[in-house]
């Protein structure tokens, strides 16, 4: 018993009770992220629209995500993480009981999008509080919990939607709704403000003044320019891969359980591997993960079986999680208290841009030049955005040490 304790002091050393209500209420909303996952399947079964028109939907659901980021991180440092989280959590659950009931497609792409804007305004609040929260040396942790929890999350919702859409698609609406507003009362009820004093002082400052704040970030810019390659490469497992795995002639149903080994493996290493990345080196644990992203999607130019799929997947499944892992800790290291958010924000938009980039490039090169180029293509580019973290080192470093007396 002494020695499970210890073990459970040293798996959430550095993590406070503030967190875990957190890190609960990502759980508890995670759970129940019924509707996106069906949202196209609903919408053409449901509602009679065509697939092109479903599509363009769920498009507008990333359309609004990506302006959320950006709105949402100016928002958390200017006012406070507490009220954009309530912001998000309270109002998201009515617009998407409303997504439910709307018939019109105008009015089924107004909510869209503002299911999508309202849902993920609060990731930069989320993001700066767990940096507010938790001390330098432990954030990659902190970052690596959260991101299990949402993945668990994703991993379990599909299989409860499925049974009850078997029912009634309008019980996916109101569920999430539901857990959504859950997290909304964990955070009304039992987080505090967590914004620095020392960021209050900004507060007054206009957005013309804080737009050129960020031009004297370099860093930030480069490190999300950066983050926006690695998302398109990743986009190519679900945009491209399912296509070059029916071209060799697998079914959808083999691709389902390729992709789910990128799930189990998630859940299963995700937090060993946080409580490793706790020693290492920030840039070039997420080189190294850059390159098995590259390698990972390399490899499927030999793959033509299951098997040598499900190989590819779990390669780059491990740069995946130390990626995710890695990224937002050095986030939150680079930031300054008063541009917490906003830094968050701006990083999260990258990846919410490569939703829109990756699947045009990915299916241009695939159609155009044939998977070979593709695949080598995601290779190389992984080596390259490796050595490019690499470089970086050094005066990310720096920058680093001078916010550390702040952080």
């Amino acid at each position: 018993m002494i020695l499970n304790n210890k073990r459970l002091a040293s798996l959430t050393e550095g993590l406070p009770p503030a967190y875990w209500l957190l890190w609960s209420g990502t759980l508890i909303s995670r759970l129940g992220g019924f509707v996106i996952p069906f949202l196209t399947l609903y919408l053409t079964a449901q509602r009679g629209i065509s697939i092109s028109q479903a599509t363009l939907m769920v498009s507008l659901f990333g359309a609004g995500s990506f302006f959320s980021q950006l709105i949402g991180g100016e928002l958390t440092d200017r006012f406070g993480r507490r009220p954009v989280m309530l912001l998000s959590f309270l109002v998201s659950p009515v617009f998407m009981v409303a997504l439910g009931l709307a018939t019109d497609i105008s009015f089924i792409a107004l909510f869209t999008f503002i299911v999508g804007f309202f849902t993920d305004i609060s990731r930069p609040a989320v993001g700066a509080a767990i940096a507010d929260m938790v001390s330098p040396e432990f954030r990659t942790r902190a970052y690596g919990y959260n991101y299990w929890a949402i993945n668990l999350g994703a991993a379990v919702a599909p299989l409860l939607a499925g049974i009850l859409a078997g029912y009634d698609y309008m019980i996916l609406f109101i569920a999430d709704a539901v857990t959504t507003f859950i997290f909304g009362l964990i955070v009304l009820f039992g987080i505090h403000e967590t914004r620095p004093e020392a960021s209050h002082k900004n507060t007054h400052i206009s957005f013309k003044v804080r737009i050129q704040q960020l031009k004297r970030e370099p860093i930030l810019l480069i490190f999300s320019l950066i983050g926006l390659f690695v998302a398109i490469i990743y986009m190519q497992g679900y945009v491209t891969l399912p296509l070059d795995m029916q071209s060799r002639g697998l079914s959808p149903g083999e691709y389902g359980a390729a992709i789910a080994v990128n799930g189990f493996l998630i859940i299963l290493i995700t937090i060993p591997i946080s409580n490793m990345a706790v020693k290492w080196n920030r840039f070039r644990a997420i080189a190294v993960a850059a390159v098995l992203l590259g390698l990972g999607f390399g490899f499927t130019v030999f793959a033509d079986t299951l098997i040598l799929f499900m190989i590819s997947v779990a390669n780059w499944t491990l740069g995946e999680i130390g990626a995710t892992s890695v990224a937002p800790a050095i986030i939150a290291d680079l930031s300054p208290p008063e541009l917490r958010g906003v830094y968050q924000g701006i990083y999260g938009s990258a990846w919410g841009l490569a939703y829109f980039i990756g699947p045009i490039a990915g299916g241009w090169v695939y159609d155009n030049l044939g998977r070979s180029v593709l695949w080598y293509g995601c290779l190389l580019l992984g080596i390259a955005i490796a050595f490019c973290y690499l470089a970086m080192s050094a005066p990310a470093g720096r920058r680093m040490e001078h916010n550390q007396p702040n952080s």
